[in-house]
């Protein structure tokens, strides 16, 4: 069978599961199985080169199917300019924390000298990594979980990014980490009784990184708090949240006399993000 064929029969067994991207998935698993890029793929498919398919791919398919994420198959999720190590244990990081990440970084780019940067509850490392990578910032993050913070420190070493990383909880650590320019997360934002539909999320992301409280704002109204003593005065501080939570957010900040609240759109639109000053 062609490979354009078993590409077609991949991407319709994918859509029957219930994956709305399947034909793309189709092709990442295969390029990944070959060891090439997705577009090189796409090269030998229109210069119609035979390709041996691997047994693996059917493997994959067959989990894909099952809709374990895509990221746990393949071992990397793609953030901003970076590939990361996920799998079962950390959350997978998602296109709309980009976006929260630029607003980090163009502030912390019009900063003079070494400015200083703190994630909490970093994940895989995506936005400390990348706000390491893309600006002279010396970061800090700090990792609850111990199974995440395997990754957070994989990530670390293979990126040859200057990240130093804290494992433990923000609450208990706050006392000794001095003061930042900058100060970001991306928490856990979910209702507790609002489980999500995706399956990947419900039952594949660690409930550690979705879930805060029964209105979802439990670690960021301790954020809104502690962070007064991290941010130094005129220093930001970003916040990621659920589409729906922007104005209690802002409230937030306001009754803890955080100055200059924004809001931020994902680029579709939604507000999800908010930025204050100290």
């Amino acid at each position: 069978m062609k490979a354009e064929q078993v590409l077609a029969e991949a991407s319709q067994a994918l859509l029957r599961a219930g994956i709305v991207s399947h034909a793309a998935e189709a092709e990442i698993l295969l390029s990944h199985c070959l060891k090439i890029s997705r577009g090189e793929l796409v090269t030998k498919l229109v210069m119609g080169q035979d390709l041996e398919i691997p047994t693996e791919f059917y493997e994959l398919l067959e989990k894909r199917a099952t809709r374990i994420p895509l990221q746990h198959l393949i071992g990397t999720a793609p953030f901003r300019s970076i590939d990361l190590v996920v799998g079962p244990g950390v959350f997978v990081p998602r296109p709309e924390t980009e976006q929260v990440t630029q607003v980090a970084i163009d502030f912390l780019s019009l900063l003079p000298g070494e400015p200083t940067a703190l994630d909490i509850g970093t994940g895989s490392g995506a936005i400390a990594i990348s706000i390491a990578k893309e600006t002279n910032a010396k970061v800090t993050a700090i990792e609850l979980s111990e199974s995440a913070s395997g990754y957070v420190k994989q990530n670390i070493e293979n990126l040859n990014a200057p990240v130093t990383l804290l494992v433990g909880d923000f609450m208990e650590l706050a006392g000794s980490l001095g003061v930042f320019d900058l100060v970001i997360s991306n928490p856990p934002y979910i209702p507790d009784g609002l489980v999500p539909h995706d399956v990947e999320v419900k039952d594949h992301d660690p409930a550690l990184a979705l879930y805060g409280g029964a209105d979802g704002l439990d670690v960021i109204r301790d954020l809104v708090v502690v962070c007064r003593m991290l941010v130094r005065d005129g220093g930001l501080l970003v916040l990621e949240h659920a589409d729906g939570q922007s104005d209690q957010v802002c409230q937030l900040l306001l009754e803890n006399n955080w100055r200059s609240v924004q809001v931020h759109p994902d680029p579709t639109g939604r507000l999800r993000a908010v930025s204050a000053t100290r």
